[in-house]
């Protein structure tokens, strides 16, 4: 695949991701007598994952999360030269779904201008503090890459990864939504902070820096872990791990 085509495709399923995920927390989460609730914008947010990794995995890797890139690259999996092109990708395609929701959720009368950004402190669902937010970022983000690294690992079941990760990140946002109202990738933060202003791009950088460092310890610690393991014989068929070639 060429590079435009691969970060087209991280384009179009950052833009599911964000659209999909925080548009079911604006749209969906409270809206009268049928709201999803937590769980509902939960599941969302894994079903994005699990739909474009079926989608686009073939294509890109389906990344769709900059703290994912930089994991995979620390865990031996991605190109460290292809980095710039995923995440840029990824952040456009962020902010391209922040303003259509946008644009969608103020058809409503009474539309407060919210876009599901993330926070601690006075901007977390539950107050909770900025230690409490950071150590659960930097840890259900470590996590997340040790799934996403064990599921896509040539010798794990193959056809089976998306269905893991989705399940993966729908548990993530089950436990951290009161607390920060999940992030683990930086780009689903920007998209929203950027048009929602105020507090939530004053504490964007942290959601940064958080989930990023959460990424590179799963990769590390995922690629020491199997690194004698992986001198075995691939079992044949096993999904290709994510971005690689």
């Amino acid at each position: 695949m060429s590079n435009v085509q691969r970060g087209l495709a991280e384009l179009i399923g950052t833009f599911w991701l964000v659209f999909g995920g925080c548009g079911s927390a604006v749209l969906a989460a409270a809206f009268p007598d049928v709201g999803i609730g937590l769980a509902g914008v939960s599941l969302a947010f894994g079903l994005t994952v699990l739909t474009m990794a079926y989608s686009i995995g073939h294509i890109s890797g389906c990344h769709l999360n900059p703290a994912v890139t930089f994991g995979l690259w620390a865990g031996g999996r991605f190109p460290a030269r292809d980095i710039p092109l995923y995440v840029i990708a990824q952040v456009i395609g962020a902010v391209i779904a922040a303003g259509l929701l946008w644009y969608v959720a103020s058809g409503a009368p009474g539309y407060a201008g919210g876009l599901a950004s993330n926070g601690f402190g006075e901007h977390s669902p539950g107050h909770f503090s900025f230690q409490a937010g950071m150590v659960i970022e930097v840890v259900l983000t470590f996590m997340f890459l040790m799934v996403i690294m064990g599921s896509t690992d040539s010798r794990a079941p193959a056809g089976f990864a998306p269905i893991a990760i989705g399940l993966g990140l729908t548990l993530i946002h089950l436990i951290s939504i009161p607390v920060t109202n999940t992030s683990v990738n930086p780009a689903r933060s920007t998209g929203p902070a950027l048009l929602e202003g105020g507090i939530a791009l004053q504490q964007l950088l942290w959601f940064w820096i958080a989930p990023i460092v959460g990424g590179l310890l799963g990769g590390f610690v995922y690629k020491a872990l199997g690194a004698e393991a992986g001198k075995r014989p691939p079992i044949e068929g096993a999904a290709l791990p994510g971005g690689a070639e």
